[in-house]
């Protein structure tokens, strides 16, 4: 789930930047942020079909199993976390999907890549878009698909924290410009939620390896709205920015990744939050 609606910019070669911004962390399917707390299930995977009534290719189960790992080991960091902010973490539920997928926020195909709903609390991750994130998106290794969904869970925090239903009402009295901005910050908070769990999973429980943190950077600088504008349409247009600059990517995951508190993720307070773009 996404604070914002993804760029919005014109056919042709920029019709790319709205695809890849959509594509690597996800859409905001329904426009809808529920009251925090509301209620989700135990942490599990959602039957094979991934709610799509097409099976589950069985060669995907390398890539369950691996995924079902990372979203352990957030379970470990996030009730520790939150429980003396006096929030109870609800574990999200996982949905692997392919084509498409019908989820409390409405039907959504592939195009949409991973995507949490806050309806049904569920993560949603699509096959297609993690066989594609190295090849075509310059963003290998295991850890840049573990970054995607540390991405996603940072949202879903952010839903049980009561951000996500501010955000949501603060962006229907602001210009779009501004809804832009107040977008930026929060994808930039869970860039820094994921470095939180990367912090807590590295000197805790030694779960990184060599060359992980390296990888997480990579995608965090490769799918900047910077990069990906100047890319399509040869320049950028700050104003349009709906998830960070590259900089800003790699400023926030680091942060969360040296500091490992909640405390060093308020990018809606810090100074110069809203950060260079």
């Amino acid at each position: 789930m996404r604070a914002g609606r993804p760029l919005a910019v014109g056919g042709g070669a920029a019709g790319l930047v709205t695809l890849v911004l959509v594509l690597l962390f996800g859409g905001d399917p329904s426009g809808y942020m529920p009251p925090a707390g509301s209620t989700g299930g135990s942490s599990a995977w959602d039957d094979g079909t991934g709610g799509s009534g097409v099976p589950v290719d069985p060669a995907q189960d390398q890539f369950k199993e691996f995924v079902s790992v990372i979203l352990a080991d957030t379970e470990v960091t996030w009730p520790r976390l939150l429980g003396p902010e006096g929030v109870r973490y609800q574990e999200p539920r996982l949905v692997l999907f392919s084509d498409a997928v019908e989820s409390a926020c409405g039907f959504q195909e592939s195009a949409v890549g991973p995507f949490y709903c806050p309806l049904d609390q569920r993560v949603y991750l699509d096959l297609t878009f993690f066989d594609e994130l190295g090849r075509r998106f310059g963003a290998p290794g295991d850890f840049a698909q573990a970054y995607v969904v540390a991405h996603e869970v940072g949202h879903h925090v952010q839903n049980l924290l009561g951000i996500s239903e501010q955000v949501h009402a603060m962006r229907g009295r602001m210009s779009q410009v501004d809804a832009n901005a107040l977008s930026v910050l929060q994808e930039l908070q869970a860039d820094c939620f994921a470095g939180i769990w990367a912090h807590h999973a590295g000197k805790e429980r030694q779960l990184l390896e060599a060359g992980d943190i390296e990888e997480g950077l990579a995608a965090a600088t490769a799918i900047g709205d910077d990069t990906l504008q100047r890319r399509a349409r040869g320049r950028v247009v700050p104003e349009s920015f709906t998830h960070g600059s590259a900089a800003q990517r790699v400023q926030w995951f680091n942060r969360g990744l040296e500091q490992g508190t909640l405390a060093a993720c308020d990018t809606f307070n810090a100074q110069g939050g809203r950060g260079r773009r």
